[in-house]
């Protein structure tokens, strides 16, 4: 690995070895390290380690850990009344793992608040496609008659989530989806929902800022404990 110094902190470039820059000293941008590939042992060493990947097209791969850290407790989550009644009366259904490849796919076409443009690129969905397939990426996905209308997708490793995209074609479908997926959570013990970067919604639904330092260590406690691998199909 070689280094590039920039205002008093190194951005590595990652080589073949899956080893990463020690997170809890990177800045508080969170820009650790640059390069390799998106092979699915790497991207779980990344995880693991409290980094996750996010680039543009045009850009080599960039592997980040932010200073605060968006975290989403499972039973902080808000559920205003209106969406209490949307889950009552609107006829949404939410489903795990039926689609996958659906729904990150929508997460690539479908325009993010805040964002222009989409960051998933061919690459990037065939890499967690493969971890679907392994058994630790995760879609929650919510229906209305029958067909897809929001949802997200996720990393599950011990008690930990990490959430990567989301998207709705219909009004609070993608909360609906976040509801169920924070009530299921919260039944098999899960810890938190990472969710990497402050937005405002998110903000709204009970996601909080914490030091980094805080989150690598509940990172740590929560790997230490057995995770579901596989489909989570039998939630639904």
């Amino acid at each position: 690995m070689s280094s590039i110094y920039d205002d008093d902190y190194f951005i590595t470039e990652i080589g073949m070895p899956h080893i990463f820059p020690n997170a809890r000293e990177g800045s508080d941008e969170g820009l650790l390290a640059y390069g390799g590939d998106l092979n699915p042992n790497r991207l779980l060493t990344a995880y693991r380690k409290g980094i996750f990947p996010w680039y543009s097209p045009d850009d080599p791969i960039l592997w980040w850990s932010p200073n605060p850290r968006l975290v989403l407790y499972p039973d902080e989550f808000k559920a205003s009344k209106s969406l209490r009644r949307v889950i009552r009366n609107r006829g949404y259904e939410v489903r795990f793992d039926t689609n996958f490849e659906a729904v990150i796919d929508y997460c690539g076409k479908v325009p993010r608040e805040g964002q222009n443009g989409t960051w998933l690129t061919k690459k990037m969905k065939d890499a967690y496609m493969e971890l679907h397939c392994m058994g630790f990426a995760h879609s929650v996905e919510t229906y209305y008659e029958d067909k897809l209308v929001g949802g997200f997708y996720g990393i599950s490793m011990g008690k930990a989530f990490f959430g990567e995209s989301m998207f709705a074609l219909m009004p609070d479908a993608s909360k609906v989806a976040l509801k169920f997926l924070t009530d299921t959570l919260i039944e098999n013990c899960y810890d938190f929902i990472d969710c990497q970067v402050e937005t405002p919604h998110l903000v709204s639904l009970g996601a909080r800022l914490i030091d980094r330092d805080e989150f690598l260590d509940e990172l740590e406690d929560a790997l230490e404990r057995p995770s579901k691998i596989g489909s989570w199909s039998d939630w639904n």
